[in-house]
């Protein structure tokens, strides 16, 4: 089985900073692309930043200049660190994955975390 496994999630206040962490663990092989989503009750799941496994990112508008996603590939991990928090960055933030989990000629395949709360509020 494939795990991936999120923290750093908490209560901050506007203008501060947090750092998200996204450990995958199991039976993997390969890791593609990365990214972090999220998503706040009444409102479909938004992509906030990916990255690939050489390093090239894609943000959302809305966090350019704030958010900074990166990863470790001898970790399987991936970061996102936010800084100039906005109440509107408030949203439960999930870790994704592309993930092979064979040496056989087979595509990745997307695995999701639990999500982690982030609150951003005074």
């Amino acid at each position: 089985q494939v795990q991936l496994v999120e923290s750093g999630g908490g209560l901050v206040q506007p203008g501060g900073s947090l750092r998200l962490s996204c450990t995958a663990s199991g039976n993997i092989f390969s890791i593609d692309v990365m990214g972090w989503y999220r998503q706040t009750p009444g409102k479909q799941r938004e992509l906030v930043a990916t990255i690939t496994p050489t390093g090239t990112t894609n943000y959302a508008d809305s966090v350019k200049g704030r958010f900074t996603i990166s990863r470790d590939n001898a970790k399987k991990t991936m970061y996102l660190q936010m800084s100039s928090l906005k109440p509107e960055d408030t949203a439960v933030y999930y870790c994704n994955a592309f993930i092979r989990t064979t040496s056989q000629p087979i595509r990745h395949t997307p695995y999701w975390g639990q999500g982690t709360q982030v609150t951003v509020s005074s």
